[in-house]
């Protein structure tokens, strides 16, 4: 059986951006207040503006870790694990109630398209008092696929 090579694309933002919008599945990095990272499992997408974007709670470490230090770190994965990822730097923005409503309009539409009623979700999200973290990519790696390195494809 063949053995799959190991790649690694370098792209444009604008590539970066058309790989990252079907992927949902992001582990976000923060720093904690000593330094250490912080890794977080979430859902997330990428807004109008080219930011990726991720629903959260105010009070959550990774909000407060984002607050102090919004240089963050974001690693996209796709739906297989064993298929391509890449992994994203930037600086991130708080976005809590009331003023994040409609940016989580926002989030919602460029994950899951259009709701089937507006006013209930945006009630919900008052009523949960949700936050958005918008981030602004600064760097990025190459799109990689994991497999053997290229001298041990035979």
């Amino acid at each position: 059986m063949p053995r799959t090579i190991a790649t690694a694309t370098q792209v444009e933002l604008d590539e970066l951006l058309d790989f990252v919008r079907p992927r949902h599945r992001f582990v976000l990095i923060t720093k904690r207040g000593d330094g250490s990272p912080q890794a977080s499992p979430v859902s997330g997408g990428v807004d109008q503006e080219g930011r990726l974007v991720i629903s959260t709670y105010p009070e959550r470490a990774k909000t407060a870790n984002a607050r102090r230090d919004p240089e963050v770190t974001v690693l996209v994965l796709s739906d297989e694990f064993n298929d391509a990822w890449v992994q994203v730097d930037g600086t991130c923005e708080v976005i809590d109630p009331p003023d994040s409503v409609e940016p989580l309009v926002d989030y919602y539409r460029c994950i899951a398209g259009e709701h089937p009623d507006w006013d209930e979700y945006r009630q919900a999200m008052r009523d949960q008092g949700k936050s958005l973290l918008r981030v602004t990519p600064t760097r990025w790696g190459p799109v990689a696929t994991g497999g053997f390195p290229a001298r041990l494809a035979d």
